[in-house]
């Protein structure tokens, strides 16, 4: 790659990389490896492969490879330079030029002064002192054992604060609760006044495109973009607003319904050729292998009938392949992800972006209303169908598998499946 032999050096690094990927992560190494071929197919101009890099990078990250954030950044510049979108990969720690949607941010030298002057010093903070959303928190104490990902990367979570607040000359208040499982989102004013919401997420499989999601969607349905910045642990957004900000649950069920089925219509678009979207097939393959791993090791009566087991696995994972439309999909659309705003009545948040089966969408709205759905399933998937303009047959297969793999972690969900059972 230094002589400029670009070709070569791909051949090269691909075939290094067969033996490393078949190992287990050792002290950072895997990790190291990969980041060479990152480079060399950006700078080689490739950016559909070069696309793939972040997400095998974020696969075998560890906080043992922090030290290499500087090559990350590197090698990053050259996924984006050869897609078109150098700006994504600025420093967090470095004041940022004017949000897209926001000319009037201030900009230059007394901008960076102001930034400076305001800074907050979380580096050395208590982490007892740091306010943690008190689902994550949950999450910490019931779910995650000692030196995982998610634990290294909240030890860090002061600092990955701090840094998108100095970028963006932000005044924070506290986190919104119970807020999330794998990040940290807070109200905020910026130097001119204006309110936004800093949200600082932990980088993980399902969420990856979130970002690239909210800017494809523009504001049509979903909450705005203003800008972002993304590091290989954590993405920091920088959001519109919802005022007054209160979540679709608490409106009536038919209602609910509704507002589910006019946002999903809205975000259901077919992105642009080079798009970064991963097909739904991947994620129901990787659902259905984890409860097929997750069900051998539980205890015989946490398990579903074996029969339904499988029907519902075979089904997730082959359903995808049939469909006749592929569109964007939201994939975590449900009742506490609309917010009432001013801009529109409604805007979703914390979409989990993939591209394929329209009819698998409303699956979480519906699975998220459990009287609803035990009372009558058939019922509530012929609505929804009908609310979008699907085939009721097929959103009740899907709600089928859908329930079979949640079964394991949400017991109740057994019977419906066993009532939706084909």
């Amino acid at each position: 790659m230094g002589i400029g032999d670009l070709p070569g050096a791909i051949r090269w690094l691909r075939q290094s990389l067969a033996g490393l990927l078949v190992i287990n992560e050792m002290a950072g190494w895997r990790f190291h490896t990969l980041l060479s071929p990152v480079q060399a197919l950006g700078m080689s101009g490739d950016g559909v492969g070069a696309s793939r890099g972040p997400d095998n990078l974020e696969t075998c990250w560890t906080p043992v490879v922090r030290f290499l954030d500087a090559q990350v950044l590197i090698a990053t510049a050259w996924v984006a330079a050869a897609q078109g979108v150098v700006s994504e990969v600025q420093p967090l720690d470095q004041p940022s030029p004017a949000p897209r949607n926001s000319a009037d941010s201030p900009t230059g030298a007394a901008h960076r002064r102001a930034c400076r002057a305001r800074r907050r010093t979380l580096d050395d903070a208590d982490m007892s002192e740091f306010e943690l959303p008190s689902n994550l928190a949950r999450r910490l104490a019931l779910h995650e054992l000692p030196g995982s990902a998610l634990r290294g990367w909240v030890t860090e979570l002061p600092s990955m604060v701090e840094r998108p607040a100095l970028r963006w000359s932000l005044r924070l208040g506290r986190p919104f609760q119970p807020g999330g499982v794998t990040s940290w989102v807070a109200p905020a004013r910026t130097d001119d006044g204006a309110t936004v919401v800093l949200k600082v997420s932990w980088r993980h499989l399902e969420a990856l495109h979130e970002v690239d999601g909210l800017r494809v969607w523009a504001g049509n349905g979903a909450v705005q973009l203003v800008d972002s910045a993304v590091l290989v642990s954590t993405t920091a957004l920088l959001l519109e607003a919802c005022d007054p900000g209160t979540t679709l649950a608490s409106a009536a069920a038919e209602e609910q319904d509704e507002v589910v089925a006019g946002q999903l219509r809205r975000l259901w678009i077919e992105p642009s050729p080079g798009h970064p979207f991963r097909p739904l097939a991947d994620m129901c393959r990787w659902w259905a292998d984890e409860f097929e791993r997750k069900s051998a090791a539980a205890q015989p009566e946490a398990r579903i009938d074996p029969g339904l087991a499988r029907a519902g696995s075979d089904l997730f994972r082959g359903l995808p392949a049939s469909s006749e439309r592929s569109v964007l999909l939201c994939t975590d659309l449900h009742a506490g992800n609309v917010l009432a705003a001013r801009r529109e009545p409604w805007l979703v948040i914390d979409p989990k972006p993939y591209l394929g089966d329209p009819t698998y969408d409303p699956l979480q709205h519906m699975v998220n209303s459990p009287d609803r759905l035990v009372a009558d399933p058939a019922g509530f998937a012929d609505r929804m169908a009908g609310l979008l303009d699907l085939d009721a047959s097929r959103l009740r297969h899907w709600l089928f598998a859908r329930c079979v793999l949640g079964s394991l972690d949400r017991p109740f969900l057994g019977g419906v499946a066993a009532a939706l059972a084909p």
